[in-house]
């Protein structure tokens, strides 16, 4: 690849290889850490979990490698994205890999998963510095700029509760949950606010309404471990509103199955993920059976969309459809 191909006229596929790949191996390991869990209800998922985990850590390098050979090599291309007004959020992306990744590595190896959700909550706690920051001081943000996707970097720092506790670390969680949570509820009323008064979102981030349940749902289990394991009434208020937003956006599916395909169809993966795993912890707290068919219902789901993410992917690479310029 010459510079001319990089730097000309004609956008190559690597100046164009977004930030948003990150989410592919999000959805991943999002998926890998439901099949891990739900392989107490199907043995047959405890031999697949394995599998995923590896295929998702090949993913993370590989996307990992590629975009820092871009941040190398077209170095604007990065500053371009961090001053995006949607691409700017999925940064954290990164932090969330390795703290899902924390989570998964619990029940396999305690020291790779202290050094994953390290890695994580530093790297958490640095973008949402830099990224609040620049909410507050930008100029150029609009109310049209937003949509769901504003939850991602917020949405790292509910997570580092599920293994932050199981590593001793359980103020360093309280202090991450409280930041996740109240930024949360702010951004979800602004969220609210701009989709009922402004102008419909674009259709190729409508997927990211599926993120408007993602912050509950990882919100319960993170408070479940915060609270000891018990079932308490907040506890509940964070499952059942966001079994509320799961049954709303489902609601649109017939609406979302029309649009074309776009890398932000992977929004729907890890929402729905920890959507399932919400559910799975609510059966082992509640041992109700309705939980229990719920939770086979969503990992059912869970296994359907990834399947056809990964097929409607494969093929818009095949085609030459990813990679092109926005």
């Amino acid at each position: 690849m010459t510079t001319e191909a990089l730097h000309g006229g004609q956008p190559s596929k690597l100046r164009n290889f977004h930030i948003t790949f990150f989410a592919i191996v999000l959805g991943m390991a999002g998926f890998t850490l439901a099949i891990q869990k739900a392989g107490g209800l199907l043995e047959l998922f405890k031999p697949a979990s394995d599998m995923l985990l590896y295929v998702t850590l090949a993913m993370f390098v590989v996307v990992s490698a590629v975009y820092l050979l871009k941040a190398v090599t077209n170095p604007d291309t990065i500053s371009h994205e961090w001053n995006h007004p949607i691409k700017i959020n999925f940064f954290p992306l990164i932090a969330k890999i390795f703290l899902v990744l924390s989570v998964v590595y619990l029940e396999r190896n305690m020291q790779i998963s202290y050094y994953m959700w390290v890695t994580g909550v530093i790297l958490q706690l640095l973008a949402s510095i830099f990224i609040i920051s620049s909410w507050i001081t930008q100029t150029h943000f609009k109310i049209e700029h937003m949509t769901p996707g504003w939850f991602i970097p917020i949405v790292g720092a509910i997570i580092v509760p599920i293994a932050g506790v199981k590593h001793g670390f359980v103020e360093v969680s309280w202090f991450f949950f409280s930041v996740g949570l109240i930024f949360w509820m702010a951004l979800f009323t602004i969220v609210m606010y701009r989709i009922v008064f402004h102008a419909s979102i674009p259709e190729r981030l409508l997927p990211t309404l599926f993120i408007l349940f993602a912050p509950p749902a990882i919100g319960f289990i993170a408070y479940n471990k915060l609270a000891g394991g018990e079932l308490d009434a907040f506890a509940r208020i964070l499952y059942y509103f966001s079994l509320f937003m799961f049954i709303l956006v489902l609601f649109r599916l017939p609406m979302l199955a029309r649009i074309n395909f776009y890398l932000s169809w992977w929004a729907y993966s890890f929402p729905v993920a920890a959507k399932a795993l919400a559910t799975l912890l609510m059966f082992s707290l509640t041992k109700d059976p309705f939980f229990r068919n719920l939770a086979i219902f969503e990992v059912g789901f869970l296994v359907l969309i990834i399947a056809i993410l990964l097929v409607r992917t494969t093929m818009a690479m095949v085609k030459g459809e990813i990679c092109i310029e926005d």
